[in-house]
């Protein structure tokens, strides 16, 4: 289902990085994110709240310019 929120993301296994591209054109990685958690996200209902609720303040992330 598309997302209001969220535009795209991408998931590197061999850094663990979950890359999200935001509709508003910002970019976060977010580190150390088990895979499990990037495809409970990609199969999740919505998006932005899965992002808020799992991921957002429990990995350490930085924005890409």
């Amino acid at each position: 289902m598309p997302s209001s929120v969220v535009y795209r993301m991408h998931y590197d296994r061999d850094t663990a990085t979950l890359r999200v591209i935001f509709v508003s054109g910002l970019i976060y990685d977010y580190k150390n994110v088990p895979e499990e958690v990037y495809q409970a996200m990609k199969t999740s209902f919505s998006k932005g709240i899965y992002l808020n609720k799992h991921i957002k303040g429990h990995y350490e992330y930085e924005k890409v310019n």
